[in-house]
C-alpha cells in the first residue's frame, strides 16, 4: 500500500518507535492520527508534524480507545492504516511476577491493540480494505530470563495478528506483525522491573541497538510489501523457525 494521502492511526505516537513512524509516514504524505496518553506532548507534536491530528487516549481503557476511533472517523472520514505501537515492558522472574502488573501490561500490550483492531475492522471492510500493523517484540522469538511475562504477551499479540490476517484476507484487510529488537528509545527506562538482578549479574546480550528511525523504515516497508511478519533483522527469522 502506498501511504500517500492515507489516514494512519499511530498509537504510542509521543515517543520512540511510534513517534519515528509518525514522522516518517508524514514525510511520505500520509495523514496522521497521533495517539498517546500525553495530551500536551501530542498537541505540540501535532503542530510540528504536517497533516496530523492529536487524539489523547489511554490504551488500557476501552471507552477511550473507542472514542479515539470515533474521533478519527469524524475528523478524516476514513481509516486506512492502524499501527499499534503503544506498549510497556515488564521484567520479572516467573516466580516473582506480579499478577496485578501482569494484568496491567496485558491490558496495554494485548487487549488495547485488540480493541483498536475490532473498532477499525468494520470501517476498513466498508471501505474495501486497509492495513493493520501490530508491534510485537524480538523477545517473543526468544526465551530470555526475567522476560517471561512480557515475551508471552508479545507472542500473544503476534498470534492474534496472524490469525486475524487469515480471517480478513477476503476483506482485503492486511494484518502484519513487526518484531523490533533492541532500539534506542526510552523503552528500557520505562520498563517495570520486579526482583530483577543487577545487569552485571544477569548478563547482557551484545548487540548494537537500532535507532527508532530504522524500525520506522521497516514498518513502512512492511506496509508497502504487505508481508505477514516484519523483522528488524534477517537473523531473527532463524529464531522464528527454531533454527540453531
Amino acid at each position: 500500500m502506498d501511504v500517500r494521502d492515507k489516514v494512519v492511526i499511530v498509537t504510542g505516537a509521543s515517543s520512540g518507535i511510534g513517534l519515528a513512524t509518525a514522522k516518517l509516514l508524514a514525510k511520505q504524505g500520509a495523514r496522521l492520527v497521533l495517539v498517546s496518553r500525553s495530551k500536551n506532548k501530542l498537541e505540540k507534536l501535532s503542530g510540528e508534524i504536517p497533516n496530523s491530528f492529536a487524539v489523547p487516549a489511554d490504551m488500557t481503557k476501552i471507552p477511550e480507545i473507542k472514542r479515539m476511533i470515533e474521533q478519527t472517523q469524524e475528523h478524516f472520514g476514513r481509516i486506512d492504516i492502524l499501527i499499534n505501537c503503544a506498549g510497556q515492558g515488564y521484567d520479572a522472574p516467573v516466580e516473582k511476577t506480579s499478577i496485578n502488573t501482569f494484568h496491567y501490561i496485558f491490558d496495554l500490550d494485548v487487549v488495547g491493540p485488540l480493541i483498536a483492531m475490532q473498532q477499525v475492522i468494520p470501517i476498513m471492510r466498508r471501505q474495501g480494505g486497509g492495513t493493520i500493523i501490530n508491534i510485537s517484540s524480538g523477545t517473543a522469538l526468544m526465551h530470555l530470563p526475567y522476560m517471561g511475562a512480557y515475551s508471552a504477551l508479545k507472542r500473544a499479540l503476534a498470534d492474534i495478528s496472524l490469525t486475524a490476517r487469515e480471517e480478513l484476507k477476503k476483506d482485503n484487510i492486511i494484518v502484519s506483525v513487526m518484531y523490533p529488537f533492541m532500539t534506542l528509545t526510552d523503552f528500557e527506562k520505562n520498563t517495570i522491573k520486579d526482583s530483577v538482578p543487577d545487569e552485571t549479574e544477569q548478563g547482557t546480550v551484545q548487540f548494537s541497538p537500532d535507532t527508532a528511525e530504522c524500525v520506522a523504515q521497516k514498518i513502512l516497508e512492511g506496509i508497502e510489501s504487505r508481508e505477514a511478519e516484519i523483522f528488524a533483522h534477517d537473523w531473527m527469522k532463524k529464531l522464528h523457525r527454531g533454527d540453531t
